[in-house]
């Protein structure tokens, strides 16, 4: 393959008809997954520079760092890109829970033949 994108060592994201990539956050000690969101040109920049997750919300329509009211910002270890450069992959010390709810991850229900059901973690 001679695509630049998926071969090459260059950041070239690949964003969506809105300008957003998805980014999935695990936890760096358990790999647990944490949360998924998106994030547009300026969160990726904002995130790289500061070393702390910022996202774009789709429902404010506006940036905002994850922690940013509550405190539970999500340390950045690394950032992995996919094949395509169209999902990220943060890799954080999360401090505190990641999930608004007060749960560590925001996958914190399981689909089950009868509904939803809350699992630990």
């Amino acid at each position: 393959m001679s695509d630049s994108r998926e071969n090459g060592s260059d950041f070239l994201p690949r964003f969506d008809a809105a300008g957003l990539v998805t980014a999935v956050v695990t936890d760096r000690a358990t790999g647990m997954v944490l949360m998924v969101a998106h994030m547009d040109a300026a969160a990726v920049e904002a995130t790289r520079t500061t070393g702390e997750a910022t996202f774009f919300s789709r429902s404010r329509g506006r940036l905002w760092k994850k922690g940013e009211t509550s405190g539970n910002v999500l340390h950045v270890v690394e950032i992995r890109v996919d094949c395509d450069q169209d999902a990220l992959w943060i890799i954080a010390e999360p401090a505190g829970p990641a999930c608004h709810t007060g749960a560590p991850s925001c996958f914190y229900r399981r689909l089950t033949a009868s509904g939803l059901e809350r699992v630990a973690g």
